[in-house]
């Protein structure tokens, strides 16, 4: 079993792995910028050290300080939890070589899924559903016209190195093409290091659902059904929700079936997400990516499976077997996740920095808080707005959002502008309430 764990992350995830790890007996080391000396982390863990100054490029991101963090402190494993460093191949091949256990996949899955030209090459061989386009990287415009006319307009060129909407337009016809396709070279460039673009057809107005994976070391893969994660701005989610309002048991089951046959694919043997999108009309699904982390929605599965996603991954990161099958895993009720951040809906959602002077969590029955903030915590410039993760579950949808409602109001946190309005706003709108929402329902709310 692992005996020391260093948690090469920040905010609410460190917190949730160390948590883990103490109810597993696991020895916890938190990292933290010199902005984060204040963090819950760094209280919680065993034991801290510092890797460098506040921009994430100098600390978070340089592994070579968490690789030493780690040796100093004899540390046997290493949670990168989600973001920074979690899907970098290379963070996981150095910690190979230093005969740390990396709690992730094993890098080649990290290096075939992260290249996402590559990664619809696999997902199209093992017979998992992928939407019309190029084979793999376009290289001129002439080559991204003849596929366009092949699966007709609109299209949308993506980044193959990346995600999160870098390097992504939308091209509605022939004329837009040249100015898409350049456009999106120079971001995917400034954002990946890399110019490679892959071309698709456009799906317009579908659901984002995704699939949590669980495999171990041993060939074993199971899914803990779906996510509903559609409602995002800027293809970053806001709420997530668990089961799909949409699906039926035999949809839920094909995906399932279609997110284990991407997994076997390449030896997945960690937590990780299948993610799709659905056409409502036609009612089919195409694959989108595999994220080879822990994703920030995870807390909705665990609230309707009862299983912990992080002990799990840590478990199967020191080769345990596991003990769950297929035919365990039973759902029960549905969940509900809002991330609160810092930011201004009003305005575009502007990050907003300052300190909290009164934080107030909900509590009651099926309510939980995912956080890494309390009174006094300066919300620093130099990291994502995510204060907390409200979760509610309950037996049914309607009573999932009316605890989620409840909570909302109870959630007291001042000094700073937040999310809370703009979640109260959204849960009492009849397309929400539907659970017929899309990709583009925040364009549509606002407008």
């Amino acid at each position: 079993m692992i005996a020391k764990l260093l948690v090469a992350n920040r905010g609410e995830i460190a917190v949730r792995i160390i948590r883990a790890a103490h109810e597993l007996g696991i020895k916890t080391v938190a990292v933290y910028s010199e902005a984060d000396r204040q963090a819950l982390s760094v209280r919680y863990a065993d034991q801290a050290v510092c890797i460098g100054p506040a921009p994430a490029a100098e600390s978070y991101l340089f592994y070579q300080n968490i690789l030493s963090a780690a040796l100093s402190s004899n540390c046997d494993a290493i949670h990168p939890g989600y973001g920074f460093l979690a899907e970098n191949p290379l963070f996981a091949e150095a910690c190979r070589a230093l005969n740390i256990k990396f709690v992730g996949p094993h890098p080649l899955a990290i290096r075939k899924m992260g290249d996402k030209a590559s990664a619809k090459k696999v997902m199209q061989h093992a017979g998992v559903p992928i939407v019309p386009g190029s084979d793999g990287i376009i290289h001129t415009l002439a080559e991204a016209q003849t596929i366009a006319e092949t699966v007709g307009y609109p299209v949308v060129f993506k980044a193959s190195a990346g995600g999160g909407g870098k390097g992504m337009r939308i091209v509605n016809d022939q004329r837009e093409l040249d100015g898409a396709f350049a456009f999106a070279a120079n971001e995917a460039q400034q954002a990946f290091g890399d110019s490679s673009l892959y071309v698709e057809k456009f799906i317009a107005d579908p659901k984002h659902i995704e699939i949590q994976l669980l495999g171990d070391k041993h060939g074993h893969v199971v899914h803990l059904f779906e996510r509903d994660c559609s409602i995002q701005r800027r293809y970053q989610k806001l709420l997530e929700e668990a089961p799909s309002p949409v699906l039926n048991d035999e949809l839920r089951q094909k995906m399932g079936e279609a997110a284990i046959m991407a997994a076997r694919a390449v030896k997945y043997d960690s937590v990780g997400t299948v993610e799709f999108i659905f056409d409502q009309k036609q009612r089919r699904f195409y694959f989108i990516e595999m994220n080879t982390r822990i994703q920030v929605e995870h807390p909705v599965t665990e609230q309707i499976t009862q299983i912990d996603l992080i002990k799990n991954q840590i478990l199967v990161a020191a080769g345990k077997k596991l003990t769950l099958t297929q035919d365990d895993i039973r759902r029960s009720g549905h969940a509900i996740e809002c991330r609160i951040n810092a930011e201004d809906h009003r305005n575009n959602f502007q990050p907003k920095t300052g300190t909290i002077s009164q934080y107030i969590v909900p509590g009651g029955p099926g309510i939980r808080v995912d956080s890494g903030v309390y009174p006094g915590y300066t919300i620093s410039p130099y990291y994502d707005s995510m204060l907390a993760k409200l979760i509610a579950w309950g037996n049914t949808r309607k009573d999932a959002i009316a605890g989620m409602r409840r909570a909302l109001r109870e959630f007291v946190i001042e000094g700073v502008t937040t999310t809370i309005p703009f979640h109260l706003s959204l849960l009492a709108n009849e397309v929400f309430l539907r659970g017929t929402y899309t990709t583009n329902f925040i364009k549509e709310f606002f407008e």
